[in-house]
């Protein structure tokens, strides 16, 4: 977990990778790399995910490769098995937490109550997605939260932007920001490549400011 910590701290911003097919996904991790973020989700949101999250963890070994939208023990062994070195939930499946502990790989669960929260802390993780992050009170959630658990690290995921961006990054708990803002449909589908690592080396310019 450390090593991911020190990446999500260093950059701050978490890009979306998602794609039907592993080589347009390749291209996408490429673009984003170049533009300086090395820390990638890799959602199960497509048929192809778990073969686009194989592709990139064998194509780009030194970045962080994850995988993003996984919702029970089943997904996290396979995702775990295809080469994940961290796992990414919208909310907080507990059989999927042991999963993850088991195999000693780091989970950010998703929370969006106090209540999802504790039951996460209980489990020994010190590290939440919130989410969907700007529907559950966006920066002010998170302050609030973390007033009670002081140790605990947020990602917020979910209508965070280029504006709000700065906001969120601001609060102290906020470790980093989860964004599909990074890897834009258009521009993936008119293979503007090139668009996608000036969006990462913009995200990571705000994120200095």
């Amino acid at each position: 977990m450390s090593a991911l910590i020190e990446s999500l701290k260093a950059k701050r911003v978490v890009p979306l990778v998602q794609s039907e097919d592993p080589t347009t996904a390749l291209k996408i991790s490429e673009a984003l790399l170049e533009g300086g973020l090395e820390v990638l989700e890799v959602v199960l949101r497509t048929d192809a995910a778990l073969d686009c999250l194989e592709a990139i963890a064998k194509e780009f070994p030194k970045a962080h490769v994850g995988a993003g939208t996984v919702f029970n023990a089943v997904q996290s062994e396979e995702v775990i098995r295809r080469g994940a070195t961290f796992i990414v939930s919208p909310g907080l499946d507990e059989p999927s937490v042991e999963v993850a502990q088991s195999k000693n790989i780091p989970i950010l669960p998703g929370v969006a109550t106090p209540s999802e929260l504790m039951r996460a802390y209980n489990m020994g993780l010190r590290t939440v997605k919130l989410f969907p992050a700007s529907v559950v009170g966006g920066p002010k959630m998170i302050k609030a939260l973390a007033s009670v658990a002081r140790d605990v690290g947020f990602m917020p995921t979910g209508g965070v932007n280029p504006q709000n961006l700065p906001e969120y990054l601001a609060v102290p708990a906020v470790l980093a920001c989860g964004g599909s803002w990074l890897t834009p449909k258009a521009e993936i589908e008119a293979g503007d490549f090139a668009a996608i690592t000036k969006l990462a080396k913009d995200a990571i310019a705000i994120a200095n400011s």
